[in-house]
């Protein structure tokens, strides 16, 4: 079962940006879905985006779409975050489907029990 372990996590002044990263260990990262979620202080969790690293395709809600683009070079996945707003401040954790499991085509949607490995998640505070 893979590993995840988030970084890049910070304070950060409205309009700014931060790339978040999600490092896999205990296995190729090939044929999974991994997704970014977030959550807020008495809020559940939510998908924020989502890519399938067998094909690359990714997608997003409305809510971060233009301003976040999730990437992946080889056993790490990446989260680049622009044009932040205090309402993106939140914990955030990446995770992974089971092997050859897809995304749900909206991540926003997604049933979390349908993710297997979690990370421990990074604070993102956005605060001038």
């Amino acid at each position: 079962q893979l590993q995840l372990v988030e970084s890049g996590g910070g304070l950060v002044q409205p309009g700014g940006s931060l790339r978040l990263s999600c490092a896999a260990s205990g296995g190729t990262l090939r044929y999974y879905g991994i997704g970014w979620f977030r959550q807020a202080p008495g809020k559940e969790r939510e998908g924020v985006s989502c890519i399938n690293t067998s094909s690359g395709d990714a997608n997003y809600p409305d809510s971060v779409k233009g301003r976040f683009t999730i990437s992946r070079d080889k056993n790490t996945v990446y989260l680049q975050m622009n044009s932040l707003k205090p309402e993106d401040t939140a914990v955030y954790y990446c995770a992974a489907t089971a092997f050859m499991d897809r995304c749900p085509d909206e991540i926003q949607k997604a049933r979390l029990q349908n993710f297997r490995s979690w990370g421990q998640g990074t604070q993102v505070t956005v605060s001038s």
